[in-house]
């Protein structure tokens, strides 16, 4: 009996480009999602939108919050589509929640920058995030176009 072809995604996941531009990342850890059937086919479709999520601490788990999965109900015929937006587990060790715990109560938010799916599981990178002002913001800006001229000028 020959196996199923299995249907690759997109490579390497999915990226939140607006944590990048709203925070200052540092320390990153890769944790597990707990997640439901429908959802993991949401994820390996590239269904989910990252932007404005973010991680919170409860009872010593690591929760993600506001992550959209846009899930497909199994009704025939009609291509039905939920978004739902419920808080999922991360899996993590003790000693890395325990040092996002203490870097959290430090002022830092942890946000979640890039969701991989290419594996055998579907894992989220998070990152300690320290947001930026509004003229940190333009200052990036304004290195991302110098950068992008003077290579432009190097061709």
């Amino acid at each position: 009996m020959a196996k199923k072809p299995i249907k690759k995604s997109a490579p390497g996941g999915l990226i939140n480009r607006r944590a990048r531009y709203d925070y200052e990342l540092g320390d990153e850890i890769v944790a597990g999602l707990e997640l439901t059937g429908p959802e993991v086919r949401a994820a390996r479709d590239g269904h989910v939108q990252l932007k404005g999520s973010f991680v919170s601490v409860r009872n010593n788990e690591l929760w993600l919050n506001n992550a959209s999965f846009s899930l497909k109900l199994n009704e025939r015929g009609v291509s039905n589509h939920s978004v739902d937006t419920r808080p999922r587990k991360l899996l993590a060790s003790r000693k890395q929640i325990d040092s996002f715990k203490n870097q959290k109560t430090n002022g830092l938010t942890i946000v979640p920058t890039k969701l991989l799916t290419t594996g055998r599981f579907i894992k989220v990178i998070i990152a300690l995030g320290k947001g930026k002002k509004r003229y940190d913001k333009r200052e990036t800006i304004k290195r991302r176009d110098q950068d992008r001229d003077t290579k432009r000028l190097l061709k």
